[in-house]
This record gives structure tokens, C-alpha cells and sequence, in this order.
């Protein structure tokens, strides 16, 4: 059978498959579920694989919401490609980031690429990685050993344009508590010390070296604690940061400009502070040109028309697959998934999420996945290719010089 045939294969079976992949995909953004808890979501897609003739491993490399499920010959001659789905969600918010389309698009790239596995001669896995939003599930499963041995990993995550990449750069998160010394706020503030103050100082004096940080790079963070009573002068305070930067190299570089702009704080109310940064760290994510062209290919047979990156270079974000992206050849294409200007991780960006937007974009985003995964087992020269782009350097980072947006 021709590559051809095989690409219209999946895409007819992507479509023959489109109700259980909408009920899926509203399924789960019925049901948003936080970091690590998303029990519901977990159940749900390892039950439509099994149905769909995979080995499944639940709970898989020792995180509970975790799997990996697998089709085609263990010894196949053919590249192993991955698929890999998200589904957490936001507090408050829920899948605002649209996480149900992400596994819904995957569950379907997956359930249609297994219909043609053994003719290929090539193997699958889709490999559900929890806690995205801010638990670095890819990063822990990567020290655990999730990707070796895999040849490409692809996933597609809505947004509201259609790109071929986007500006991933890589974040750390840092917690900051103070300690002061509480006192009667009226009957005798002279003792005390006030760790809310310096926790004040601190953000303010980050508001100030934002001045001066390179147009590449971010800091924002909230107050989680900032006292108990008003008449008690706060004896601690804390605070979440997230620190972000083009690569984890110009990463090193501000971390000790934060940790000044902090510890300043603390210095100047006579408190101290004590300063834990997260164990697992965002890696940049590496564009592969030659995958990215593929998928944009692919996703032309949808009807959409696929930008560069480089077109959006407005479109920041980060994500645990940049870990991926250095370990492994790796696509990570944005699909249109709500109108032009509704932005990511907004009440706005997950009505649509769930709505018909969405839905097209399940549908598109799996028939695209799928096609390119049926063009690398046909062509494992293209798997070759997209490795040499990686031992390179990859597409490469967003510039660490880029000018300032206009």
C-alpha cells in the first residue's frame, strides 16, 4: 500500500473514531484534575487504549497518573515513536491550557497509527505524562528512564493560531519563606520584625530588576502567605516565583540577580529568608525543523495553514517537553483551538477549549499527528534526519539577543 493510502488510512480512522474522541476530550475537561491527581483523566485514556489492542502500563515509572501504552512488534525493525498526552488542569480555571485537547489529539493520533504499525514494521507508544502545569511530570519520568530508547516524540497543543513550534524557554520555580518575629502590631511593634514587609521589599525590588532583564526573559510570582491577623505583626511570609529564561545557561545567569533582589528584602526588615528552588527545572524547547515541517505538511490535509514560530515572537511559554526535546528528536506545534487574541490560561481560552474550536482541533490535531507518525516508519531516513538536526542543536532556542517587541 502506498504512503499515501496509509496517511488517508488513519486519517479516515481518526474520523471513524470521532465521537468516542470528542467524548473523551469533554470528558476531561468536565472533570479538570490538578498536578498529579488526575486520577479520572488516567482511567479514561488507558481504558480506550486497552480497547484499542495496546499493552497498557498504568501508574507507569512510579507516578500513580503516569502510563505507557504500546502497540507493534517489540523487535520491529522500524523507528519507536511516541505520542505523549497531558491532562491536568488549572486551580480555579481548569483546562485553560486545554489539556483535554492535548490528550484527546493524542489518544486518536495513537488509536489511527496503530491500525498501520505492523505493515510499517515500526513501533507506538503514547505515554500519559501528568502534572505539566508546574510538577515537571516529563522531567521526573525522564531521570526515571521514560525516553530511552525512543526515536521521535510528538504531541500538539491548542492555542489561538496554528504554528509549527513555539518560544518554550525554560523556567525554574522558586519558593521563598520569611521569618520575622511577631508582636502586638499596636501594644508593642518595636518588637517585632516583620516578615510581610520583607516579602514586600522583595517583590518590589523584582518589579525593579525587571528593568533590566533581556527581552527573553520573565519573572512573576504571588504571596501565598502574608500573615494571620492584622493586629499581629507577621512573624512569616511566603512567596512562589517563577524564573524564566531563554536556556537554562542564560537561566544560571539571572537566578543570582533574584536571589539579591530577595534576600535584599529580608536584609532590610531584619528578617531572614530561606530560599528553595524546584528539583526538576524546565529545559528550553528545541524546535526540529525537520519534524516541524512534517507535522505542518500533515496538517495542511486538515485545511489549516501551519506558521512559523518566527512569526509569533510574542507566543512565550515553557513546558516539561523541552526536557523531552533534548533527549529526544520532538515536535510541539500549536493548534488553533480558540479566536485570534484569546490567550492560554484565561476563563475565556477554556470555554473554548471545550467547545466547538476545541473539537475541530481535536480531530485536526490527531489526523496531523498521525500522518507524520505514518511518514517516519515509511521513511526512516526523515528519523535520521530530524536526529542529526538534535546532535546539531536542534531548531534552536529563541535568540538570546531578540530586540524588543515593537
Amino acid at each position: 500500500m502506498s504512503n499515501e493510502s496509509l496517511r488517508e488510512q488513519v486519517t479516515a480512522e481518526v474520523r471513524r473514531r470521532s465521537d468516542e474522541l470528542l467524548a473523551v476530550s469533554h470528558d476531561i475537561w468536565g472533570h479538570p484534575e490538578l498536578c498529579f491527581e488526575e486520577r479520572h483523566a488516567h482511567a479514561l485514556l488507558t481504558a480506550a487504549l486497552e480497547r484499542g489492542g495496546f499493552t497498557v502500563e498504568r501508574g507507569a515509572f512510579g507516578l500513580e497518573t503516569a502510563f505507557m501504552a504500546s502497540a507493534g512488534a517489540a523487535d520491529a525493525a522500524g523507528p519507536t515513536l511516541a505520542v505523549i498526552c497531558e491532562y491536568d488542569a488549572l486551580p480555579e480555571i481548569g483546562h485553560a491550557c486545554g489539556h483535554n485537547i492535548i490528550a484527546a489529539a493524542g489518544l486518536g493520533a495513537g488509536l489511527a497509527a496503530a491500525t498501520v504499525v505492523d505493515e510499517l514494521g515500526g513501533r507506538l507508544v503514547v505515554i500519559g505524562t501528568p502534572a505539566e502545569e508546574g510538577g515537571g511530570g516529563k522531567a521526573i519520568m525522564a531521570e526515571r528512564g521514560a525516553f530511552d530508547g525512543l526515536d521521535v516524540a510528538m504531541m500538539v497543543h491548542p492555542a489561538d493560531a496554528d504554528l509549527d513550534s513555539f518560544w518554550a524557554i525554560a523556567v525554574h520555580q522558586l519558593r521563598c519563606e520569611f521569618t520575622g518575629r511577631a508582636a502586638h502590631a499596636a501594644a508593642a511593634p518595636d518588637k517585632g520584625r516583620n516578615a510581610l514587609d520583607a516579602a514586600v521589599l522583595a517583590y518590589v525590588n523584582i518589579a525593579a530588576l525587571r528593568q533590566h532583564i533581556a527581552p527573553h526573559e520573565r519573572l512573576h510570582g504571588i504571596f501565598t502567605h502574608g500573615g494571620d491577623k492584622p493586629n499581629v505583626v507577621p512573624h512569616r511570609a511566603s512567596q512562589h516565583w517563577y524564573v524564566r529564561s531563554a536556556t537554562g545557561e542564560t537561566l544560571e545567569a539571572l537566578r543570582p540577580r533574584v536571589v539579591a533582589a530577595i534576600e535584599a528584602g529580608a536584609l532590610a526588615t531584619g528578617c531572614s529568608v530561606e530560599l528553595v528552588w524546584d528539583d526538576h527545572p524546565y529545559d528550553d524547547l528545541l524546535a526540529n525543523r525537520v519534524l516541524d515541517g512534517l507535522y505542518a505538511t500533515n496538517a495542511s490535509a486538515t485545511g489549516r495553514s501551519v506558521a512559523s514560530r518566527d512569526t509569533a515572537p510574542d507566543f512565550l511559554g515553557s513546558t516539561d517537553m523541552g526536557n523531552v526535546s533534548h533527549l529526544v528528536p520532538s515536535i510541539h506545534p500549536m493548534i488553533k483551538a480558540a479566536p485570534s487574541g484569546v490567550a492560554i490560561h484565561t476563563a475565556d481560552f477554556a470555554i473554548h477549549a471545550g467547545g466547538e474550536m476545541g473539537d475541530h482541533a481535536v480531530i485536526d490535531g490527531a489526523i496531523a499527528l498521525a500522518r507524520t507518525l505514518v511518514d517516519l516508519w515509511a521513511a526512516p531516513a526523515l528519523v535520521a534526519e530530524a536526529k542529526a538536526e538534535l546532535a546539531a542543536g536542534g531548531g534552536g532556542p529563541i535568540p538570546t539577543r531578540a530586540p524588543a517587541n515593537p
